[in-house]
């Protein structure tokens, strides 16, 4: 499987519901951040969840935010950063990529 994006690409979480169970947390759609690493193509946790095969493996990426952009009333420097591993299929090209 061929990742979609590489280290330093700007990426936005898909914003959006979902039914059921998703690995995506809600405060992380909508957002912009950057692709640290490709992390591998794992089963879909989503499917995997509910007895499926999780079948096409996903590609999964280790994404680092800004926690300023995130927690508005965030206390400390608004670079420090937030890594969340988020599968493909809820990024898309973000910083007009």
């Amino acid at each position: 499987m061929t990742a979609r994006f590489a280290p330093g690409d700007p990426v936005r979480v898909r914003p959006g519901a979902k039914p059921g169970h998703v690995r995506t947390p809600d405060y992380l759609k909508g957002k912009d951040g950057k692709i640290e690493r490709v992390l591998g193509a794992f089963p879909n946790p989503e499917d995997l969840a509910y007895g499926l095969s999780g079948e096409p493996e996903r590609v999964l990426y280790k994404v680092g935010f800004s926690q300023g952009e995130l927690w508005p009333d965030y206390g400390g420097p608004a670079e420090d950063p937030l890594y969340a591993d988020v599968y493909e299929h809820w990024l898309e090209p973000g910083g007009g990529k």
